[in-house]
């Protein structure tokens, strides 16, 4: 009885913690499921509008240019989405916004016959590169898409289309990110994607990460293979694998040509990016892991460095210069209590060795740029592959700094075989093919280059596409304009605070963060006045935002890895006020999305987490830990990893604190930390807590979502337990296969949740009992936070990808339980104030100034209504709609009917109406009653 008892246990707890890639046939069942949601959505009519920022944008993963237009061309970035423009990149169109993703890794275009390829899933590895689902096809220049196969392919690196032949297509696939899978390699159509043939496969590890053809021969291409390995505590972005293989049969077949070529092998070579001048002539880029000779990492100077402490005696240490150790700690950040006197009294007593002086600086945004490999090295073959030579004699320093998997393209000008192009971190460019390089990276472009097209019959003219958006030059990176019209920023959080007219405020990957008014206009009108109005207050990869209730002028906020500020925005400082360990003791570990939380209870209190808990009673001046690790304690690698992810405290009790981690942790403390208690053995084990919320209806109520992208597992983990955490309820069963990135209570409706995922904002009615999907005017992009402002009942969505979006929910949160019962009902309509200028504009040259009031209603059912305005008794005017069963909402223009302004003249024989200029009769002052069918509501005309 006792071994089928242990059977059982072991059995359960398999269940719990196996990860298991989704598969590719689910993910597709799962997007139809998602599209037929939106066709039936109760809140399908809710429309968001988004809010910008436009001025910053995201990241860039191709361009697309007309050859015989270059006025005309198409953008695809990572997580953004597809965009069109004619007007040489005066305005863009989205044109991908109708079809499942918005995840791009490279684009294709056959100009003569208006078809677009997408490869889905962005070709970078880095933590938000998400999955794609395999290759898009439009016919129609992006008005429909359809499917064309290589689902399970996830990320897609190069798409070539024949010239001669625009049904044979070749496609270069790196494959899963987190996961073993055989769906990489190149892949071939002749028949314009109705079928695929897997023509080059290395291993289920390996992918292609780059294929480029002779510009003169179809036949002749040149592909770069690429052994990465990703989990969320290490990434391995080299191996034997990666490589260098040519094909003479437009891709049939292939050879690896890197072997005892020159070009490096063995299990340092990383990514490799390649670009043909033509047959025989080819430039590769390379990502080098092998490790600098130690003669070429001595120091400059005399000064101490971090390395010099990991091998220094005690003895040394202690005869060591106070001045120069001094300068050491100072430049270094060590806090005041640490000195050359009192930490050379320290190393005395044994309490400190010297290498902790080391350690205390090596947390995980310093061992970033923490790099002895070699990085960026340039290599030409112009014999076709059958020997390479590396074009330089010094090392590329700052091109990759330690993330070369983050770039690798490379490009040459098609007019000149020694004009090549270098993307990294900088741009770099050189006119002697690679032995010399110069910078063409101006205060106007952003850094991270991605993509890069030249144009092949005018010398200078370039598209660059970096982190920042996309740049255009006409004299060969002289000079540069910014074409940043689209909406695309990657949000990683977003907050409101409580100002009358509130502020939104966001962090962005690689953008830092930003503020601006809600009702801020996103048009170019800021490029007359100078002003734009979003405002940058913080650099690096923007992170979370919490602003002190009292004084909106204090913000707390930062970038990656913990490193957060206390911001006084009208005295116009900041004071860093990252918790730092004890010296001597092990570093804390800082999430790349660090959590902190402002108390609801005292607003001096701010929590911030790392591996531990840290409580500040004095705005962030002074840190105490509250906690022991509430991780499972980190694993060997290379990324941060047993870290804090999530932190709430109860709005009903001070010091009720839930955290969660990203290996699966969920803790609870009921005494501000005296003691901890875990909640989450009975969740599935070891996946990222992307949030966990106590709620505000409820004090032993607490919601906790949990997030497998990082083993490629995209289930929606949902859950809300009514015990403090004893017990469980998954509420997500019924949502699309999708990551899980955030939940949120409403601000006044107890049953109303909204879940934001990989794949786009879902609201629950019910309290997670079922799900309806949120679409009008939102894409299927990756939704990483939301926020409610509760007093203008608006919610902001930051997408990771398109931006802000805000949404009126007034009326959604009535939508209870006794009127989802009901078959009509009017919600409260505003009230709208009477103005002159109704039907008048400035000049004959303006639109005219029309008044608008919204009338939003429920119906349980699809149907033809009349909505009937009164004055009184007198029926001023109608509007017969197509009613949808849910939420629906008209506009209203204010304005009589004909019949209605008899109705009105003939009662009031004495009032006389003045024709709009525009020459509509609007309607005068009054209280006005809306019907429909058998329910009303009133608003006024003041």
């Amino acid at each position: 009885m006792k071994s089928i008892f242990t059977f059982l246990i072991l059995c359960f707890s398999f269940v719990l913690t196996a990860q298991t890639p989704t598969n590719s046939d689910i993910i597709q069942n799962s997007l139809e499921k998602k599209h037929q949601m939106m066709k039936s959505s109760l809140v399908k009519n809710v429309a968001f509008t988004n809010i910008g920022p436009t001025v910053m944008s995201g990241r860039v993963a191709d361009v697309a240019v007309n050859p015989n237009n270059t006025a005309e061309f198409y953008v695809g970035y990572a997580s953004g989405g597809l965009w069109h423009t004619n007007n040489n990149g005066t305005t863009f169109t989205p044109i991908l916004d109708n079809s499942p993703t918005q995840n791009i890794g490279d684009i294709a275009v056959d100009w003569s016959s208006g078809t677009i390829w997408v490869g889905t899933g962005e070709k970078n590895s880095s933590r938000s590169s998400y999955a794609g689902i395999g290759m898009l096809k439009s016919t129609d220049n992006g008005g429909t898409w359809i499917n064309v196969g290589l689902l399970d392919s996830h990320h897609v690196s190069r798409i070539l289309i024949n010239p001669n032949n625009t049904d044979e297509v070749i496609v270069g696939v790196i494959g899963h990110l987190y996961s073993s899978n055989l769906e990489r390699g190149i892949f071939k159509t002749i028949n314009g994607g109705e079928t695929w043939t897997k023509t080059l496969f290395i291993n289920e590890n390996t992918g292609v990460i780059d294929v480029a053809v002779a510009p003169e021969n179809f036949n002749i291409m040149y592909a770069a293979s690429w052994e990465r390995e990703r989990k969320a505590w290490n990434f391995d972005g080299d191996g034997n694998s990666s490589s260098i293989y040519k094909s003479t049969d437009a891709g049939n077949s292939w050879t690896k040509i890197a072997d005892k070529s020159g070009f490096p092998t063995g299990d340092g070579v990383g990514r490799i990016g390649l670009a043909v001048f033509n047959e025989n002539t080819v430039y590769a880029l390379h990502d080098s892991q092998f490790r600098r000779p130690k003669d070429e990492a001595k120091k400059a100077s005399d000064d101490l460095s971090k390395e010099d402490f990991k091998t220094m005696s005690s003895a040394d240490f202690l005869n060591l210069g106070d001045k120069k150790l001094n300068i050491y700690l100072k430049d270094n950040g060590f806090q005041e209590k640490y000195r050359a006197e009192n930490v050379k009294q320290m190393v005395r007593v044994g309490s400190v060795k010297p290498i902790d002086l080391a350690k205390y600086l090596e947390d995980a945004n310093a061992m970033l740029f923490d790099t002895q490999v070699i990085g960026a090295e340039v290599f030409k073959t112009t014999n076709g592959g059958i020997s390479w030579k590396k074009t330089h004699a010094n090392f590329l320093d700052g091109v990759y700094s330690s993330y070369g998997y983050y770039f690798g393209e490379i490009r040459v000008d098609l007019q000149d075989e020694s004009g090549i192009y270098v993307l990294g971190v900088p741009i770099i460019k050189s006119k002697d093919g690679g032995k010399t390089f110069t910078s063409i990276s101006k205060e106007n472009v952003h850094s991270d280059h991605q993509a890069l097209w030249i144009n092949p019959i005018k010398s200078g003219h370039i598209l660059n596409g970096n982190d920042g958006g996309l740049n255009m030059s006409y004299d060969d990176g002289k000079n540069w304009t910014k074409l940043n019209d689209p909406a695309v920023g990657q949000f990683y959080s977003v907050y409101a605070d409580n100002q009358k007219n509130y502020k939104v405020y966001g962090g962005l990957q690689d953008n830092g963060v930003w503020v601006a008014d809600n009702n801020s206009k996103i048009n170019k009108g800021w490029k007359q006045s100078g002003q734009n109005p979003y405002e940058s207050i913080m650099g690096g990869d923007g992170m979370q935002v919490q602003v002190d209730d009292r004084n909106p002028n204090i913000v707390y906020t930062g970038y990656q890895f913990g490193n957060y500020y206390r911001i006084n925005r009208a005295a116009g400082t900041q004071k860093y006020i990252q918790p730092k360990h004890v010296l001597g003791d092990n570093p804390y570990r800082f999430n790349w999305q660090t959590p902190i939380h402002l108390s609801k209870h005292n607003q001096d209190i701010l929590y911030l987490g790392g591996n531990k808990l840290h409580r500040s009673l004095n705005k962030g001046d002074d840190w105490e830990t509250i906690s022991e690790d509430l991780t499972t304690g980190g694993k060997k690698g290379n990324v941060a990893y047993g870290t804090l992810t999530s932190i709430s405290e109860s709005p009903f009790k001070f010091g009720l604190i839930y955290t969660g981690s990203d290996d699966g942790n969920i803790n609870i403390t009921k005494n501000g930390g005296g003691s901890w208690v875990g909640i989450s053995n009975n969740l599935p084990q070891n996946l990222w807590v992307s949030r966990v919320i106590a709620s505000k209806f409820k004090k032993e109520r607490v919601y906790a979502t949990l997030n497998g992208y990082r083993f490629d597992d995209f289930t929606a983990y949902v859950y809300v337990s009514d015990d403090y955490g004893q017990t469980w309820k998954n509420i997500g069963n019924s949502l699309p296969v999708a990551a899980v990135n955030v939940i949120r209570e409403d601000s006044e409706n107890e049953n109303m949740l909204y879940v934001g995922t990989d794949n786009g904002l879902y609201v629950s009615l019910n309290g997670g009992g079922s799900w309806e999907a949120f679409s009008n005017n939102l894409p299927n992009v990756a939704v990483h936070d939301l926020v409610i402002q509760p007093t203008a009942k608006h919610l902001i969505v930051g997408t990771h990808g398109r931006s802000l979006y805000k949404a009126n929910v007034a009326a959604l949160q009535k939508m209870n339980t006794a009127v989802l019962a009901k078959s009509m009902h009017v919600f409260a309509i505003e009230n709208v104030r009477k103005s002159k200028n109704w039907g008048r504009s400035w000049s004959q040259w303006r639109i005219a100034n029309t008044p608008e009031v919204k009338i939003p209603f429920y119906s349980n059912s699809s149907k033809k209504i009349t909505i009937a305005i009164y004055l009184g008794a007198i029926k001023v005017n109608s509007i017969s709609v197509a009613a949808d069963k849910g939420f629906n909402e008209v506009a209203f223009d204010v304005s009589f009917s004909e019949k209605g302004k008899k109705a009105y003249q003939k009662a009031n024989k004495k009032m006389k109406l003045k024709e709009a200029k525009n020459g509509i009769f609007y309607l005068p002052k009054g209280v006005y009653t809306v019907k429909i069918e058998n329910s009303k509501k009133t608003f006024e005309i003041k």
